[in-house]
């Protein structure tokens, strides 16, 4: 090895980092941000022990409520509540105008939650529900499947679009007939095919090894994981759609993917989170493809029980596929 040129290879591939603004911007402020968040959505007294559903929880003005340690969520619906309950998604039921309580009688957290409650509440009416319980692997297998889906799309089209334009693949193609929409187009059917083959071989595999709970149809969650699978793909276009540095879509896309993985409820269910966070997930098409796909394997919903999640995820791939097309460069960063 010849040092004299190693050390001078080193010394230029420095330069050129440090030179690039923008990517030494995104490393340097992307963690910051990053723990900024994630101390914020994390903040509080600490994690829940238990979660406890109660019927129209604004008008309740029991001090029970206060318990520290317990997520306690609000229903409209007492048949949603139980179905909950019954999948161990929440550990107890209460009614306080009713002066009423349900416990899944095949869950732990639900008697020692029922415990709690009777020491503040001995005169309330018991009832009890059965429920075949969701293991964790059921719930959270929409949340894995739909991030690995989100990597590959948006890593899988971002980085191929910035190296073709970085190596000038773009610009001959720009000399070409093509247009910038037919190019995208191209990449998003390229891209969305190799995603539900890919996606559909990982759920068939572990499903002969896990027995994964299903109570819906394959074909609606065939539907809405090409919808979301769509949406996430033009988002990478649209990320990807003049930077010629790898350095900072690399940043982007980053920056793009971890509030989503974080927020979509891919680990853990929102449910009783505060609002605001809601509100901030429903910004990401992560959020309504695992939202959906839950639904259809957990609680058997239809596609039209989840069209709100299907027109969210078809209006936002709307915007993206138009803004990507609009936006997009042949040549370099303007």
């Amino acid at each position: 090895m010849n040092i004299k040129r190693f050390s001078a290879v080193v010394k230029a591939r420095n330069i050129e980092f440090f030179r690039d603004k923008s990517s030494l911007g995104w490393n340097l402020f992307f963690p910051v941000l990053m723990l900024i968040g994630l101390s914020f959505v994390f903040s509080g007294d600490g994690r829940s022990a238990y979660k406890i559903g109660v019927i129209d929880l604004a008008s309740v003005k029991s001090s029970f409520i206060e318990t520290r340690f317990i997520d306690f969520v609000d229903y409209q619906d007492l048949a949603k509540a139980k179905s909950k309950l019954e999948q161990h998604s929440i550990d107890f039921i209460v009614d306080f105008k009713q002066h009423h309580y349900w416990v899944n009688e095949g869950s732990p957290n639900s008697y020692l939650v029922e415990k709690i409650f009777i020491g503040q509440h001995p005169a309330f009416e018991r009832s009890q529900t059965h429920g075949k319980e969701i293991r964790y692997v059921d719930w959270v297998l929409p949340g894995i499947l739909g991030m690995n889906m989100m990597f590959s799309c948006l890593f899988g089209v971002g980085y191929v679009i910035v190296r073709y334009r970085k190596n000038a693949v773009l610009k001959r193609l720009k000399a070409t007939p093509l247009s910038a929409f037919e190019f995208v187009t191209a990449q998003l059917v390229s891209r969305l095919f190799i995603v539900m083959f890919m996606s559909s071989i990982v759920y068939i595999g572990c499903n002969l090894l896990f027995d994964f709970y299903m109570l819906g149809s394959y074909f609606d969650l065939f539907i809405i994981g090409l919808l979301g699978a769509f949406s996430l793909i033009t988002l990478g276009l649209l990320v990807a759609s003049r930077s010629k540095s790898e350095e900072l879509v690399g940043g982007l896309l980053n920056v793009t993917s971890w509030p989503m993985m974080i927020l979509s409820g891919v680990w853990f269910s929102l449910e009783g989170a505060p609002n605001m966070i809601k509100v901030v997930g429903d910004i990401f098409p992560l959020t309504h493809l695992v939202a959906g796909a839950r639904k259809i394997i957990t609680e058997g919903a239809t596609l039209s029980d989840i069209s709100y999640h299907i027109w969210t995820l078809v209006m936002m791939s709307s915007i993206f596929l138009a803004l990507g097309s609009y936006f997009f460069s042949w040549n370099a960063e303007r």
